[in-house]
């Protein structure tokens, strides 16, 4: 019997899940909305603090949540939600191995152990997982500092991933005499065009990659990785398409998606 609404309303019948994302940010919301599969909804709470949104407390032993973290999981916790996903990727590279872990914890404990809790790390690191890639070609946002593209480069490395390469996108000539940290702040968040990013990223991929990832919640690319991944032959992931991805597997919900991508079809 077919218990799928005759009309849909976009409610969440099959899963809820809860979306931490940066509260300047519109790209997290448009590709899940893009990707979701029937009977999924998607609901978003907005962080304004800086990476990491959880402080390593001085032993390392535990997290102190951002206040805006800390409010968006106590309205969460009413809401009857499956699963929830810290969506901000450069939380989970600048806190480090083991971050993840211990903040999933600390939420875990405001939303109640009924509810699966994961990052954009762990995500990421579960879908190159499941996609057989060791060695990926890291692609990271034009906004990434200096020091995050490091942390990135260290993350992965510490999880058994290693970069084959990595790539800062180039934002193009309107943006390139920006520094990286002022970009956002000057538009470029709500003017991303993904036919450069296809490609610098087809121009840039090295033979020694078996796989691309590219990092940031905040950049539009869902709408080129089907294409990427026929023209090189090789598994792409990307940081939204990771995050929806575990959270419906974390869900139960195991409907494959067309269109975005070999992972959504695993």
């Amino acid at each position: 019997m077919n218990t799928e609404p005759a009309v849909k309303d976009n409610w969440g019948w099959r899963a809820r899940i809860g979306m931490f994302i940066v509260g300047s940010e519109a790209v997290p919301e448009a590709e899940w909305g893009a990707m979701a599969p029937g009977g999924v909804s998607v609901h978003a709470a907005r962080v304004t603090a800086g990476a990491p949104w959880a402080r390593w407390q001085p032993n390392r032993t535990g997290v102190d949540l951002a206040d805006d973290l800390l409010r968006g999981a106590k309205q969460f916790a009413t809401m009857r939600l499956a699963a929830v996903v810290l969506g901000h990727t450069s939380s989970s590279v600048v806190g480090g191995k083991g971050w993840d872990e211990v903040t999933a914890a600390s939420l875990s404990a405001v939303l109640g152990a009924g509810v699966k809790i994961t990052t954009n790390g762990l995500d990421t690191l579960a879908a190159l997982r499941a996609s057989g890639v060791k060695r990926p070609f890291l692609v990271l946002p034009p906004w990434f500092p200096d020091d995050t593209v490091k942390a990135a480069v260290r993350y992965y490395t510490d999880h058994g991933l290693a970069p084959a390469a990595v790539h800062r996108v180039d934002p193009g000539r309107k943006w390139r005499d920006l520094p990286p940290s002022d970009l956002v702040g000057h538009g470029l968040g709500l003017e991303q065009e993904i036919e450069p990013l296809y490609a610098q990223i087809r121009a840039a991929c090295p033979p020694a990659a078996d796989g691309i990832l590219i990092a940031g919640t905040g950049f539009r690319c869902v709408g080129i990785l089907e294409a990427l991944e026929q023209d090189l032959k090789r598994p792409v992931v990307s940081a939204n398409q990771a995050s929806l991805w575990h959270c419906l597997r974390l869900s139960g919900v195991k409907t494959p998606v067309p269109g975005y991508g070999n992972l959504l079809r695993l």
